[in-house]
């Protein structure tokens, strides 16, 4: 077993990425269907949430059939931050995240999410102060370091464990890289390797088919895996790792009448929590994937992607399925 905390989960654990955008309610409510051990909020901004910002709080929301699930926050200021974990844990969360692992410019430049990574110093005393702040777990999400020149997460997972975390997540990139590249798993190896370390580890990075997932399990020891951009459009990714890794075979992917289930079961949860225009807008880029590879399929995805009616979707989700009966898609990279 794997123990966050008091949280309890499986050996070789799956976690959803949190993920701006992607990781509400509805997409969670398909990963879960699909076997994620344990899932995130979306990232919530300390300032918003102080502000009590209708958006950051809006975002608190969850639902006791996600258990376990963390709330993951973000900010550069150690007071802030303090206070936001508080606010945070009144949502009843199982565990409190931290970012410091976001690359986008707008939020690293002002020195959080991986902005952070330039000042380890802060980046500790924050965790610190969350840590006393709250009575739930604390988990940090980090990646290896700045820039090719300070791959320092070694260093940081030490100092960041002894201040009390209770798990650490590390994507194998560095800020600089954003999300190009290869990610590299080599540190993620050495950290979970590392006779200091007593909390779990997870990888996370590039995991995109069962048998890269069982792979780098076996290869770096890690505790965990983190599933992010793989699993948009692809929930059912969680059912594929954990067949694979439980029995060396692959699960094939659902065939087209369950993705228009899936996607029908999914759009409808998001218009439910969101409204009709919000719900299908945030929808789009979760059905611009589920039917990707299939053929002559350009111009039936651009009305999927364009329409603003609900009742004009399902009727194009419908005669999707009618139309590919049968059919099964190639798996892709997320990237391509």
């Amino acid at each position: 077993m794997v123990k966050i905390g008091n949280i309890l989960l499986p050996d070789r654990a799956l976690f959803l990425a949190p993920m701006e955008n992607v990781t509400d309610p509805p997409f969670r409510y398909m990963c879960k269907l699909f076997g994620a051990d344990i899932m995130y909020t979306e990232f919530i901004s300390s300032d918003g949430l102080i502000r009590d910002g209708e958006k950051s709080v809006k975002k608190l929301e969850i639902f006791d059939y996600e258990r376990p699930i963390g709330i993951q926050i973000y900010g550069h200021l150690a007071d802030a931050m303090k206070e936001a974990a508080i606010i945070a844990e009144a949502a009843k969360p199982d565990l409190i995240d931290i970012n410091f692992g976001c690359p986008v410019k707008k939020i690293a430049n002002r020195g959080a999410g991986a902005g952070m990574l330039r000042n380890i110093e802060m980046m500790v005393k924050i965790t610190e102060a969350v840590v006393k702040a709250v009575k739930v777990p604390v988990t940090v999400k980090t990646r290896l370091g700045w820039d090719d020149k300070n791959k320092n997460i070694v260093e940081v997972a030490e100092r960041l464990q002894d201040v009390g975390i209770a798990a650490i997540t590390i994507h194998g990139r560095t800020r600089e890289q954003l999300y190009k590249g290869n990610a590299d798993w080599t540190l993620i190896g050495e950290v979970k390797n590392n006779k200091r370390m007593r909390i779990p580890v997870i990888g996370n990075g590039d995991i995109d088919i069962p048998e890269k997932a069982k792979e780098y399990f076996d290869k770096y020891g890690v505790d965990g895996i983190m599933i992010g951009r793989a699993a948009v459009g692809r929930p059912w990714i969680f059912k594929e790792i954990k067949h694979f890794l439980n029995k060396s075979q692959k699960l094939g992917p659902p065939d087209i009448s369950e993705k228009v289930k899936y996607a029908k079961i999914q759009l409808m949860k998001s218009v439910e929590w969101k409204g009709e225009k919000v719900g299908i807008l945030e929808m789009r880029r979760h059905l611009s994937n589920y039917f990707k590879g299939l053929p002559h399929f350009k111009e039936t995805r651009l009305k999927l992607l364009t329409s603003s009616n609900i009742d004009e979707i399902i009727s194009i989700l419908n005669e999707t399925g009618r139309k590919y009966a049968g059919y099964t898609t190639p798996v892709y990279p997320f990237w391509e």
